[in-house]
């Protein structure tokens, strides 16, 4: 992923662990086998069932699988010019202890080596730059984590360049791996090198980038094996074009990996999820069907293709983009990402595949070694071994201004069974507070008034569904009334709106002009990008038309925005550009 800078932020298991002795075993008196383990099925794993780190692995597949979970160092050694240049400090091994203590067995360390390396011929990477990667490598290897390193956002840097200066772009990349070869040829081999973090070439088709793709693959392959000391067998792991889990993408990477005829060769891709949801844009406010799908899609591709075949795969970053993002609002909202994460580590349990969370800044806090948001990794932990089960909200909205009636929302218990209602260590009364017919619970009116007290606008209460297994899903009984906005003006650096938000959320801003055009930066939808277009400042009381929003608007033309809530509530805007000047008004 390209660094995302503060303030703009930018599976599972192999066999089991009674397989897993017996192939230590079968290694240790000789024999070997390069047959693919059996992947877990859809089932659950349980902790017992956890790859076990540093057990002596029969396979690189074993390898990979006592690799899960993994977390990527981000916005660290991969920041431009320096290590704390995009807000993080530095590196510590404080952080690694954390990091193996909170359940991780890897981490994968991103570096950016084109600033701290000459930009001529011998291409000479400067000794403290090395020194300070190998003292980062090392702390982690210490701690008995697995460690993946590579070649970063040079990718974009100057490896992108390579269609016009294939020649000397080639030449850099061998120098780049040649040094980073020697300095940790006697690295242990939970050591593993990433070829290329994102491969991309400029001004190319997709069939011209895997040719280039492949040259470089092909290339740190060749140099590395050479390189002599444990490079000999060293896990390599080796990128499609863009890390993208396209079936071509994967069909192209796989023949490589085949023409190499090497078994100690991983492939690598990453996800972020489906783009409109990732992002909150054309309407993908939730993780509905359609970002479900893709989500499958992906990892059967992957399974088929890779995994079922014997190539162990490392997933080497996922998320979702810009979120979660500290210094912005949520433009994903909680619940929703909390299904993604859930979804993501069963379907990556049953494909086989090792998952390393990006973590530019925003789940774990690098200065207090606290995370950010307990709910997210509480997820994310959970998804490593079961499912948990969901619902179809978070929120039950109850309008101030109406009378209180019962509510229903529809769970989804992934597999497990629904156990009750619980509001902190008190067990609700069915039938009384609540009633369960299939998958549809109902909140009564007389539990839901008493939840909601005094009625102040947000969050009155919070209660518990929880299952058989997995995370208990929230629900968050929230008073609100529809949102009020003001007449504003502002220019083209934007608009401030006064809204009183009456304890309502944003969830997304449609924009249209009265030809029925889109108005707004992405034209080909009405639904603009959250915190792009348009955010919400709560503390502020306050909705933001960005700069990007204004001045992409025709001059002298009306623009009709439709504000959507999270309670169902719209509320409509007008804004009008002329010239320099903005004004906002009521419906």
């Amino acid at each position: 992923m390209k660094g995302t800078q503060q303030p703009a932020p930018r599976r599972s298991r192999g066999p089991g662990r009674l397989f897993r002795l017996v192939l230590a075993l079968v290694a240790a008196i000789g024999l070997t086998s390069t047959t693919a383990f059996a992947l877990p099925s859809h089932e659950d794993v349980s902790p017992a069932r956890l790859p076990l780190p540093r057990l002596a692995a029969a396979t690189p597949m074993d390898t990979v699988a006592a690799m899960q979970p993994s977390w990527n160092l981000g916005n660290t050694l991969d920041a431009i010019p320096d290590e704390t240049s995009w807000g993080n400090p530095p590196a510590t091994k404080a952080l690694f202890d954390t990091i193996k203590a909170q359940g991780f067995r890897s981490v994968r360390l991103p570096v950016t080596w084109g600033g701290h390396q000459s930009a001529t011929a011998p291409y000479t990477i400067d000794a403290a730059w090395m020194n300070r990667v190998k003292q980062v490598v090392d702390w982690a290897l210490a701690d008995g984590l697995y460690v993946v390193l590579n070649v970063h956002h040079d990718s974009w840097q100057w490896i992108a360049t390579m269609p016009t200066d294939h020649d000397n772009v080639l030449a850099r990349f061998k120098a780049t791996w040649t040094q980073i070869a020697a300095t940790f040829r006697d690295s242990p081999k939970s050591l593993l090198f990433e070829s290329n973090n994102e491969p991309q070439f400029d001004n190319t088709t997709d069939a011209q980038g895997n040719q280039y793709n492949n040259e470089l693959n092909t290339a740190f392959h060749t140099l590395v094996r050479q390189s002599g000391g444990n490079n000999a067998t060293r896990l390599l792991v080796l990128p499609t074009l863009h890390t993208n889990a396209g079936q071509d993408f994967l069909d192209i990477l796989a023949a490589e990996m085949k023409a190499l005829n090497d078994p100690d060769l991983v492939a690598t891709v990453h996800y972020y999820g489906y783009w409109p949801f990732s992002v909150n844009i054309a309407g993908g406010t939730r993780f509905d069907a359609t970002s479900q799908q893709d989500l499958t899609d992906t990892f059967t591709r992957i399974r088929n293709t890779l995994t079922s075949k014997g190539i162990p795969v490392y997933l080497g970053e996922y998320g979702l983009l810009n979120f979660p993002d500290h210094n912005h609002p949520a433009r994903v909202e909680l619940g929703e990402s909390l299904k993604y994460f859930e979804q993501f580590g069963y379907e990556a349990r049953a494909a086989g595949v090792t998952t390393a969370l990006w973590d530019a800044f925003n789940f774990l806090n690098r200065t207090t070694l606290q995370w950010r948001d307990p709910a997210i990794i509480d997820q994310i932990k959970s998804s490593w071994t079961t499912r948990s089960g969901t619902a179809s909200f978070d929120r039950i909205f109850l309008a101030k201004s109406s009378a209180i009636t019962a509510q229903t929302l529809t769970m989804n218990p992934n597999g497990g069974t629904f156990r009750g209602l619980w509001q902190g260590g008190t067990m609700l009364a069915q039938g009384r507070d609540y009633t369960v017919s299939g998958n549809q619970l109902t909140l009564t009116a007389a539990a839901l008034t008493r939840l909601a007290g005094n009625r102040a606008y947000g969050v009155n209460a919070t209660v518990e569904a929880r299952f058989s297994r997995g995370i208990p899903w929230k629900i968050h009984v929230t008073t609100y009334d529809r949102p009020v906005l003001s007449n504003a003006t502002g220019n083209t650096n934007g608009v401030t709106v006064p809204t009183q938000f009456r304890g309502d959320q944003l969830a997304t801003m449609e924009a249209k002009y009265a030809d029925g055009g889109n108005a707004g930066p992405t034209d080909w939808t009405p639904y603009q990008e959250f915190n792009e277009a348009f955010s919400p400042d709560y503390p502020g009381s306050a909705l933001l038309l960005t700069s990007k929003f204004v001045n992409s608007l025709r001059d002298n033309t009306q623009a009709t925005l439709t504000f959507h809530f999270w309670s169902g509530a719209t509320v409509t805007y007008r804004v009008t550009k002329s010239g320099s000047s903005v004004a906002g008004t009521v419906g």
